[in-house]
């Protein structure tokens, strides 16, 4: 088998022969837009694209796209490539400032025009004197910007310091806008907004975030799945059913890419919403972690390799989402969803969209709205673990101490445990509170805490509120919610009454014992707590 490439440069791929999962019709349909802009998620392939397009105009076809579906097509010369990666830039502002011009002075050296930048000049004059240079030289280059939102998101909770970013960063499109010396512009980052000057001053530059395509210029289908990792499929299924690799079946290779989809599948950046795609970083672990460790981990590996993106890290240390929020698709009004002016004032569900825990799920336009939706299991666990973070801040996560407590505590210590949790929530953010609440903030700790928990579980005769499944113990937990105290009893019999007659908890595979626990949660104020609960026999 081939190894699976852990690098940005696309020039690897040839010499280490890592395996490629071929993106240059995608690249060939992008160039033929002369300046553009291109918002992914992290961890989705958007370095690597930015390289081999780099690589394409610095280099030609030979001999790195040998193979590849643009070998053939490509007729154009070769160009020399200014790379600026804002990341490389982060820090205060005047430290920006000089490492920027540095970079355009550099290269302006390398192009012999080391004259042509005043050395006290801001990094938009330095860019505009070097274009200004190469027009008089009647010379062409390439301008390949990568995570241009670095500084932006990096100041999302300090005004003054993020509209000086926002300025400059407008003030270095400008200079770049209508200048027949670019041969092309590719930009991108993670969040798209109207004020950075790409939607604005710099309106030669399109936005094709969402254009259809080119919506799988990162990410895998199915079919490119299928396609290149065929010998990894295989060599998974085996592992998995203790059969030689010869003998793996093609429905066994198709039931394993049932499974990775709903693991890893499910983004759609196609505004006519026809194409879904994979997220890269975690097909790649998946294949990866199988042929390392010699077995089949479904692992959360976007979230375990990076925790909360930065953006949507600074934006909730001053806001509150609700962990019930985005158990449904959500309806985002055209204008917000793709007109965002400011990260400052960006609405909570498109900041959500653009770091990648809500993605597509409808046309754009729907209507007058967008439907956004979270795009699949990983993604959905993910974000129950960051917001478990930051729901109990207080809380002990550790999966393993969590499940030998639930494994062998009696009722009496998970009603208190439960409570304990409960009186470490700010009910300033949970003001309407309510069964689904509660639900839903319990389900949150669980998933923290790594803890082998599900809710709505369908049985026979209905659907229970949380279960949890140990090697020898099931949990069964049917909530009920209280307005005052006097409700609470009632509630409780309704409770066990469900346990009983709806058969919670008896599922496959049998357990050794099953504990099922009706439990009341009072929400009267003063009280907030589980008040009442049951062992129902």
């Amino acid at each position: 088998m081939k190894d699976i490439a852990q690098t940005q440069s696309f020039k690897d791929f040839s010499i280490y022969n890592y395996i490629y999962i071929d993106k240059t019709e995608q690249i060939y349909n992008l160039l033929k837009t002369r300046r553009v802009f291109i918002s992914r998620p992290r961890r989705f392939g958007k370095s690597l694209m930015l390289d081999t397009i780099g690589t394409l105009f610095a280099e030609g076809v030979d001999p790195y796209f040998k193979d590849t579906w643009i070998h053939d097509r490509w007729t154009d010369r070769k160009y020399p490539v200014l790379r600026l990666n804002f990341l490389d830039y982060l820090g205060d502002f005047d430290e920006f400032r000089k490492l920027l011009f540095k970079d355009i002075a550099f290269f302006a050296g390398k192009l012999g025009l080391p004259e042509a930048i005043a050395g006290d000049s801001e990094p938009h004059e330095a860019i505009l004197d070097l274009l200004r240079a190469l027009d008089d030289r009647n010379e062409s280059i390439v301008v390949l910007i990568d995570e241009y939102d670095a500084e932006l998101t990096a100041s999302i909770n300090a005004p003054e310091l993020y509209e000086r970013f926002r300025v400059a960063i407008r003030a270095l499109y400008g200079a770049m806008k209508g200048k027949r010396c670019i041969r092309f512009l590719c930009v991108t980052g993670v969040t798209r907004l109207k004020d950075v000057s790409i939607f604005s001053v710099g309106s030669d530059i399109k936005d094709l975030s969402y254009h259809s395509p080119v919506s799988a210029i990162t990410g895998f289908d199915r079919d490119e799945i299928r396609k290149y990792y065929a010998d990894y499929i295989n060599f998974a299924v085996s592992l998995e059913k203790g059969i030689p690799q010869s003998g793996v079946s093609e429905e066994q290779r198709e039931e394993l890419l049932e499974r990775l989809a709903a693991e890893y599948d499910g983004y759609s950046f196609d505004d006519e919403y026809q194409h879904r795609v994979f997220s890269t970083w975690s097909v790649n672990s998946f294949f990866h972690e199988a042929a390392l460790r010699g077995k089949v981990i479904f692992g959360d590996y976007w979230y375990d390799n990076g925790g909360i993106p930065s953006i949507l890290a600074k934006y909730l240390e001053k806001h509150s989402i609700s962990p019930l929020k985005y158990s449904e698709d959500i309806d985002v009004r055209i204008s917000d969803f793709w007109n965002p002016t400011s990260l400052l004032n960006m609405k909570q569900e498109v900041l959500m969209c653009q770091t990648g825990y809500l993605t597509l799920h409808s046309r754009i336009p729907n209507g007058n709205s967008v439907r956004l939706g979270v795009p699949n299991r990983e993604v959905r666990r993910s974000l129950e673990k960051a917001l478990s973070l930051l729901i109990f801040p207080s809380a002990d996560f550790a999966a393993d101490k969590n499940e030998e407590f639930f494994s062998g505590a009696s009722a009496e210590e998970i009603v208190a445990l439960l409570n304990s949790l409960m009186n470490t929530i700010s009910y300033e953010n949970y003001q309407k509170i309510n069964e689904k609440t509660v639900q839903g903030l319990i389900h949150a700790f669980m998933i923290g805490a790594g803890q082998p928990v599900r809710t709505d579980v369908q049985s026979a005769a209905g659907r229970s509120d949380i279960v949890l499944d140990y090697r020898k113990r099931r949990l069964v937990l049917e909530l009920k919610y209280a307005g005052t105290e006097k409700e609470c009893q009632e509630k409780l019999k309704e409770a066990a009454e469900q346990i009983r007659e709806r058969r919670y908890g008896d599922l496959l595979p049998a357990k050794d014992e099953v504990l099922q626990l009706a439990l009341v949660f009072c929400g009267e104020e003063g009280v907030r707590q589980f008040t009442h609960f049951e062992t129902v026999e």
